[in-house]
């Protein structure tokens, strides 16, 4: 599987991923990633929703905790 360079940026106090270093992009914040996601351009990553409905960024699971978004 390709290796993951998206990173998180920014997170609030609760932990909540706020923005995300893409690169050629630079920092985006998490409705914009998560709007990539869902259409398509980023395929080793998936939207779930959150107990408040909101769109939350998450790696896929492929075995390695090293990319997962932290």
């Amino acid at each position: 599987m390709a290796r993951k360079n998206i990173t998180v940026s920014r997170e609030r106090e609760s932990g909540l991923n706020t923005h995300f270093k893409v690169p050629g992009q630079g920092e985006i914040t998490r409705g914009e990633f998560a709007n990539q996601i869902e259409r398509g351009k980023h395929p080793d990553y998936h939207v779930v929703r959150d107990p408040q409905g909101r769109r939350i960024p998450r790696s896929n699971p492929d075995g390695s905790r090293n990319n997962n978004l932290d």
